[in-house]
């Protein structure tokens, strides 16, 4: 196991309107079509207070369980007193202990296969913020690395 302790990690980006499930692929569908919506409004470009170029997908408020709703968030590490531009949001990812899971392989499918271990996994999960960063290691999207974090008790 890759246990680590994180501190808060501030965020600005772009959230769901709405929450999403895993029931039958929706949110596969629900991310992707944020995702597409990230990149066709060029909310990267509106981010001006990044502090590095890494891409977080945040999964939180969870309303239990891997198999009940939940939040998206696509976004920035940003600074604690960044300016969230109009149109977009801020989101904290509390301090706590994470399982860090490397995805490697082709995308998205090799991030779809760590969470399937994860979710299969007897890893004591808080169901409270996980997330991915897609930095330069995952653009090669034939030859991909992807870090996950997702949080225990």
């Amino acid at each position: 196991m890759n246990i680590i302790h994180l501190q808060e990690i501030y965020l600005t980006g772009l959230a769901m309107p709405s929450k999403t499930s895993n029931e039958n692929g929706q949110s596969s569908i629900d991310c992707e079509n944020l995702w597409h919506e990230f990149h066709k409004q060029k909310y990267t470009d509106k981010i001006g207070d990044k502090l590095s170029d890494d891409i977080y997908g945040v999964y939180f408020d969870y309303d239990g369980d891997s198999t009940r709703p939940f939040n998206y968030f696509i976004g920035y590490k940003v600074s604690k007193d960044a300016v969230v531009p109009t149109g977009l949001q801020s989101l904290i990812i509390p301090e706590g202990r994470f399982e860090k899971v490397t995805a490697q392989g082709k995308m998205p499918g090799c991030v779809t296969a760590a969470w399937k271990q994860i979710w299969e996994s007897p890893l004591a999960r808080a169901y409270k913020y996980d997330f991915e960063i897609y930095d330069e290691r995952s653009k090669n999207w034939d030859d991909a690395e992807v870090e996950v974090f997702v949080s225990i008790k």
